[in-house]
């Protein structure tokens, strides 16, 4: 089963997107709202080097920015 971590945050519509997204396709992942878990956010910018939302990280790649298309692929989904 592959690892998947989303980080997020209030009223970011791509992050909803995502979310939805992943849900329809009934792929688990973990949330990380950055805007109240200051350990995701240090973790989003150093360890990932992003600085937007939503940032997507499946196993060891990393989707940064809104690109359902990067995702779809990356899931071979589609």
């Amino acid at each position: 089963m592959r690892s998947i971590e989303l980080y997020t945050q209030p009223a970011c519509p791509p992050c909803e997107i995502v979310k939805q997204f992943l849900q329809h396709h009934h792929v688990s992942y973990k949330e990380f709202d950055v805007s109240k878990d200051a350990s995701a956010r240090k973790r989003m910018t150093t360890e990932l080097e992003s600085y937007s939302t939503p940032t997507i990280r499946v196993d060891q790649e990393i989707i940064r920015g809104f690109d359902l298309q990067a995702l779809e692929k990356l899931l071979n989904i589609g």
